[in-house]
């Protein structure tokens, strides 16, 4: 056989099944017979079969791997979608997933992913959802690795931003990366398409953060930088009140922001910003400094105007009389604006004579209209100190005249220190009363024992130093000492009837009346029968000591009886001394019987 002829039998036995199945191997595929192939009635080569797993490998999807893939509507029923995937059979969607898409028809290409294999009916499920989840993280974490520019739906508000939709995914926009103005009006928002950043993925909590502000911020800087190029300090500018802070005020002046400090609004003190001016209100401001690296610029207000104390009047002078508003205290004083921008402090000393230190709020509050007299001005300083004490007479002018020594009085119990009182008299006029004059007779530890802070006390004068500015007062000097009397009526010597009140260290107590009380020692307690006194027990009792400078009284019961036997004693010692020739035994037997009696008492 020629060559001629063997080229001619291969074409007629191979060439029509390769150039079919070449021709149109999707077409083969679909209506080749595999039950026939399976059973073995339609035999097949080894070479075809092994064309036939090179044509599926080529042309069939893979259904065993977990990609996206293509596929095309190739019908519409009522509840799905029938997709070719170019898998050995179709796969089925719900028209479900497809509800953002209603306008979904015969033809259309969809991203599906497969879901199950084959379900019990043998059915090929995919899904269009998961495909669509899964593409839209891959784009988010290419957007946000890229920094890509994405677009997104604001579907609602949320508690501190907004929700938007990102290919599907639903991102977190927060309030403050919504643009580089303050947002007063987030529902404005809802249901518009803008442009976002992707700027933060958690990938453990699938959460998706973006930024439209982010977007602008880049060019916002580009243009501050150029503008801050061109700026010169004491530069006049029109700026729009962007922000109001309780420190300063955000002024835009046309692409870039500048902040005026509450100080260099006004040269008055206010409390806030919105005293002076108002949102979106036009001003003209001045810049004070800026800095280009930080792109930051300071502006003032207050500036444009000339500073009051230029203003102030050449006349006024040192002794003047002014008038003005309390706007500020402190514990040292209080600060007036005798004019808008020019204040003087009055310092809490110069509020009143008194010379108890107390703080400015007991004599004025903020936005009291008060008189006072220039203490001090200095312009250069712009300082001013004022008075309002020097409004009326010093009362120590006159103050041997109204308080003389001796003389009294009523005062106002201000404070206490340890060692005394201290009662006002008067505005200004102060007098120590020391503990040691409070009372004749009590025992006083702590001058609070005695007296409350605004009791009134009578007092008298005991001492007067007009230069030093000191009243040394008395309050026990206003009634008689009683201890006078009672140095009369409890003298050495003078007898009473009284109870033992109690049995202390040493001896025991017993109370004459409410001011004395009396002391006994141990071994003036025992009586003519040798026996003690005690507690509840009435005895007639002699003083044997009374001091009236420390209030010391002690009084005896034994030296009742004692001082009888010495009296005898005494007289019948006399009596022999005078008659000594006519003493007789039996007078000599007498004494010697009394001396031995006595001598028994002591023991």
């Amino acid at each position: 056989m020629s060559e001629e002829t063997k080229n001619t039998d291969v074409q007629e036995v191979e060439t029509p099944v390769v150039s079919e199945q070449q021709a149109n191997p999707e077409q083969f595929l679909k209506e080749f017979n595999w039950h026939n192939y399976e059973e073995g009635i339609d035999p097949i080569e080894d070479s075809k079969l092994e064309e036939f797993e090179k044509l599926v490998a080529e042309n069939f999807v893979d259904t065993l791997n977990d990609e996206v893939v293509d596929g095309t509507v190739i019908n519409i029923t009522d509840r799905d979608a029938i997709i070719d995937i170019n898998a050995k059979s179709e796969g089925v969607i719900s028209l479900n997933e497809f509800r953002y898409n209603p306008d979904l028809k015969v033809g259309d290409k969809v991203e599906v992913l497969i879901d199950v294999r084959e379900d019990a009916t043998g059915q090929l499920i995919l899904s269009h959802r998961k495909a669509r989840v899964i593409k839209a993280w891959d784009r988010v974490n290419a957007a946000h690795d890229t920094g890509e520019i994405v677009n997104g739906f604001v579907k609602c508000r949320t508690k501190g931003g907004m929700i938007v939709d990102v290919f599907g995914i639903e991102a977190f926009l927060p309030g403050s990366q919504i643009d580089v103005k303050p947002i007063r009006d987030y529902d404005a928002y809802v249901g518009k398409t803008m442009e976002f950043k992707v700027v933060k993925i958690n990938h453990e909590f699938k959460n998706v953060v973006v930024s439209h502000k982010a977007l602008i911020e880049a060019d916002i800087e580009e243009q501050k930088k150029e503008i801050i190029g061109q700026l010169e300090k004491g530069q006049v500018l029109e700026g729009t009140v962007k922000n109001v802070t309780s420190y300063g005020v955000f002024v835009d002046l046309g692409g870039v922001d500048g902040l005026i400090h509450i100080t260099d609004l006004s040269w008055s003190r206010i409390n806030h910003p919105n005293e002076i001016v108002e949102l979106d209100q036009k001003l003209n401001v001045v810049i004070l400094d800026f800095d280009e690296a930080k792109t930051r610029i300071q502006l003032g207000l207050k500036q444009l105007k000339p500073h009051p104390w230029e203003a102030l009047d050449n006349e006024l002078k040192v002794g003047d009389k002014v008038k003005g508003k309390v706007v500020v205290i402190a514990d040292y004083g209080a600060f007036i604006e005798v004019e808008e921008g020019v204040e003087g402090l009055i310092h809490v000393s110069e509020m009143s004579w008194s010379t108890h230190l107390r703080s400015a709020q007991d004599f004025v509050k903020v936005g009291d209209e008060v008189e006072a007299v220039i203490l001090t001005l200095d312009r250069e300083e712009r300082k001013m100190s004022l008075g309002i004490k020097q409004l009326t007479p010093d009362p120590w002018t006159d103050i041997t005249t109204k308080y003389p020594v001796g003389s009294k009085h009523s005062g106002i119990v201000r404070n206490f220190t340890n060692f005394g009182v201290f009662v006002e008299l008067e505005e200004g006029i102060d007098g120590l009363i020391y503990i040691s004059d409070l009372s004749w007779t009590k025992k006083i530890k702590h001058p609070s024992d005695f007296t409350n802070v605004s009791d009134t006390l009578d007092v008298i004068v005991l001492e007067l130093d007009v230069e030093g500015r000191k009243l040394s007062l008395g309050h026990k000097q206003t009634e008689d000492n009683p201890w006078d009397k009672y140095e009369t009526e409890f003298g050495l010597g003078t007898k009473h009837t009284a109870t033992i009140a109690e049995i202390v260290d040493k001896g025991a107590t017993i109370d004459f009346n409410e001011d004395i009380v009396a002391f006994i020692p141990s071994r003036h307690l025992e009586k003519e029968d040798g026996s003690k006194l005690k507690k509840g027990d009435e005895a007639e009792f002699q003083i044997i000591e009374f001091n009236k400078e420390f209030k010391r009284v002690v009084a005896s019961h034994t030296a009742l009886f004692r001082a009888e036997e010495a009296k005898i004693v005494k007289q019948a010692a006399k009596k022999a001394a005078t008659s000594a020739e006519k003493t007789t035994l039996g007078d000599i037997d007498a004494l010697a019987d009394l001396k031995a009696k006595m001598e028994k008492g002591g023991k």
